[in-house]
């Protein structure tokens, strides 16, 4: 169904809604469909939901059937701004359903996927949980300091759980996941990822599971030994931010040098939000939301995802009823963007300093 009132028939940019891309997993369940209003077989295992992702296509408007990547080459700066509109949309966001527990796993840095891989980047990302059974956790880290001889003799031994640290997750958390971050989502967590553009994923246990041809899923333990950092974390649930700008109630969740993650919290009244000359992948939560950039307008059903080009300046945003939250991932282009939106906001500059230090 076409959610575009005006339908971009005047050639001019307008919210994208896109079209998810499902994936089955043998750790995936049944929410995604059943809850988060995903297509798909209600029997399947739907273990990810790619919501904004270069190969995604939009289904509303005179765009409608083009993916991203298309969009990219078509409008150029329209789409991107300043980012390199030749290179893979830089940002993927995801929903995920972890019925069961996903592998224990870690991802290169972008100088190891580039050498090694011939890969573009790396895998940095971070999880916002949805949802969490009372004694769902993640796998963060280790317990205490290691090294690559240790790692791989308890690999081998089969005794590397003894290592793992293990963190509790309810709703409203967010994790920032640096690469080279030991991790695994555990068993009754739902939530809202935003990564790199890669899906380079060095497997290290997998709970001795077999693929879908009834072999063990493959395990990537030497090229994870070459990225692993081997000292102990301490990282939990970042510490957010909140603060008002341009009459909307704004959270700050992660900054990385590559992202931007905020929850909005929205009124039935519109207010505009600055885009600041980059495209923004906004997803609403359990509330549909109205967006309207030049005249146009766009519903957004819960927990569907639109992107912003960066031509539209700014995007006009509001709850359908009276109050509704999105989730907003942005491209970065510079690492001081959000600092210089705190002063705009008239953050104390000490709030601003710890926020980013996480970072």
């Amino acid at each position: 169904m076409d959610q575009a009132k005006n339908g971009g028939g005047r050639g001019r940019p307008y919210p994208f809604i896109i079209e998810p891309r499902e994936v089955e997993a043998i750790w995936g369940g049944h929410a995604l469909v059943e809850h988060y209003g995903k297509p798909g077989s209600a029997s399947a295992k739907i273990g990810e939901s790619w919501e904004c992702w270069d190969a995604n296509r939009v289904r509303n408007g005179r765009c409608a059937g083009k993916t991203i990547a298309h969009l990219r080459g078509e409008l150029g700066p329209e789409l991107m701004g300043p980012l390199d509109s030749k290179r893979t949309f830089p940002v993927l966001t995801k929903l995920i359903d972890a019925r069961h527990a996903l592998s224990v796993q870690v991802h290169p840095d972008d100088a190891y996927a580039q050498r090694v891989e011939g890969q573009p980047n790396g895998k940095t990302e971070c999880w916002y949980v949805l949802e969490a059974e009372p004694d769902a956790s993640i796998v963060l880290g280790w317990n205490r300091d290691t090294s690559r001889g240790e790692y791989l003799e308890r690999v081998a031994d089969g005794s590397l759980e003894a290592l793992l640290r293990h963190v509790r997750v309810k709703p409203g958390d967010a994790f920032y996941l640096p690469a080279g971050t030991l991790h695994a989502i555990g068993r009754g967590v739902v939530l809202f990822e935003v990564q790199q553009a890669s899906d380079l994923t060095y497997r290290i246990f997998d709970y001795n599971r077999v693929g879908p041809d009834g072999k063990p899923r493959p395990l990537h333990v030497d090229k994870a030994a070459d990225v692993l950092e081997y000292h102990q974390s301490h990282a939990g649930a970042l510490h957010a931010l909140e603060y008002e700008l341009d009459g909307l109630r704004r959270t700050a969740l992660v900054a990385d040098s590559r992202f931007v993650v905020e929850r909005i919290a929205l009124e039935a009244r519109p207010h505009g939000l600055d885009l600041e000359g980059l495209p923004l992948a906004v997803m609403a939560l359990e509330t549909p939301v109205e967006l309207e950039a030049h005249g146009e307008t766009v519903r957004l059903e819960p927990y569907q995802t639109a992107l912003a080009p960066a031509a539209l300046d700014v995007l006009m945003l509001r709850a359908i009823g009276p109050a509704a939250t999105v989730l907003a991932a942005a491209p970065s282009a510079d690492r001081d963007e959000l600092p210089r939106r705190f002063a705009r906001a008239a953050v104390p500059v000490g709030e601003s300093t710890n926020f980013m230090a996480q970072f």
